[in-house]
C-alpha cells in the first residue's frame, strides 16, 4: 500500500508537467507551421475575432452577440475562402514536416558539383534555377519541364544553364546524384513584400518553397549574385560557403549536429 501510496504521487506530479510539456511543444510546432507558410495572419484574425466576441460578452453587448452570433458560420467560410492558399500550405507543412529526427547524418559531395556549376555561371553572369527535392513530390511540375533522368555532373548543369538552349530559361531537378528533369516550370510567388528588382527565376524559387519543403537555388543573371530559397523565404546574395553551409544542413548531408538556424546565422544571410 506504501509503494502503491508513492507511485500515485510520482504520477502526479510527472503526468501534470509531462501535460504542459506536451501541450507547449504542440503549440510551438502549430506556430512554426504557421509562420513558415505566411500562414500567421490566419491566427492574427482569428484572435482578432474572439477578442471583439469576448469584450463584447464582457460588457453584455447583446445587440453585438446576436449578430456576431449569426454571422458566425459565415465567418468560419469566409477564413476559409479568403486564406485558402495559407491553409493549404499550413497542411502541406504539416504532412512533410519531420517531428523528431534521430541518428548521424552521412557524409555526401553531390552538392560540389551543383556549386561548382553555380560559381562558373555567376562568374559568367548565367542564370541558373536549381531544384533540391526533400520530401515533397513535385512529378506535377517536373512534367511541365522534360525528363532527363541522367547523372549529375558540373558540366550538365553549365551545358544546360551556360548556353542558349531550349532548357536553360527552366528549372532543373536534383536529387541524390541525380538530374531528374530540366526547363520545368515553377510556380510564381504572390507574395507582394518581394523586392520589385527580382525576376522571374526568384519569384519562381520563392513560390515553390511556399508550397513545398524544396530548396532552391538560384543564380542572378543580372548579378550573378547566389540566393537559396525555403521554407517561404528568400535568403539572396550569399557567398558560396553560405550556399554550401545551409544547403549541408538542409538537405541533411552533413554530419554536424547544427541545425538550420545556426547554419544561417553563422552564414549571416540577408533576407
Amino acid at each position: 500500500m506504501d509503494i502503491l501510496s508513492k507511485l500515485q504521487f510520482i504520477y502526479d506530479k510527472i503526468v501534470p508537467v509531462l501535460d504542459i510539456v506536451i501541450l507547449a511543444y504542440i503549440f510551438y510546432k502549430a506556430y512554426d507551421f504557421m509562420s513558415k507558410t505566411n500562414s500567421i495572419q490566419i491566427l492574427k484574425s482569428v484572435i482578432i475575432v474572439l477578442g471583439a466576441y469576448g469584450i463584447a460578452v464582457f460588457l453584455r453587448l447583446k445587440t453585438i452577440i446576436w449578430i456576431m452570433n449569426i454571422v458566425a458560420p459565415m465567418l468560419i467560410i469566409a477564413f476559409a475562402v479568403i486564406f485558402q492558399p495559407e491553409v493549404r500550405k499550413l497542411f502541406l507543412r504539416l504532412g512533410q514536416n519531420q517531428w523528431f529526427a534521430f541518428g548521424s547524418r552521412s557524409k555526401d559531395t553531390y552538392i560540389d558539383s551543383v556549386l561548382t556549376a553555380a560559381e562558373m555561371l555567376s562568374k559568367q553572369k548565367r542564370g541558373m534555377l536549381v531544384v533540391f527535392l526533400r520530401h515533397t513530390k513535385l512529378d506535377n511540375v517536373m512534367q511541365s519541364g522534360t525528363k532527363l533522368n541522367a547523372d549529375l555532373s558540373s558540366g550538365l548543369l553549365v551545358t544546360i544553364f551556360g548556353h542558349d538552349t531550349p532548357l536553360h530559361d527552366g528549372a532543373c531537378f536534383i536529387q541524390g546524384n541525380k538530374v531528374l528533369a530540366a526547363g520545368c516550370f515553377l510556380p510564381l510567388s504572390d507574395n507582394y513584400s518581394i523586392r520589385k528588382t527580382f525576376g522571374t527565376r526568384h519569384r519562381a524559387a520563392l513560390g515553390l518553397s511556399e508550397a513545398s519543403d524544396a530548396v532552391v537555388l538560384v543564380v542572378s543573371e543580372e548579378t550573378g549574385a547566389l540566393s537559396l530559397s525555403y521554407e517561404s523565404k528568400l535568403n539572396y546574395d550569399l557567398s558560396l560557403e553560405e550556399v554550401r553551409k545551409i544547403l549541408e544542413n538542409l538537405l541533411d548531408i552533413t554530419s554536424e549536429s547544427k541545425n538550420t538556424e545556426d547554419a544561417l546565422e553563422e552564414a549571416k544571410t540577408v533576407n
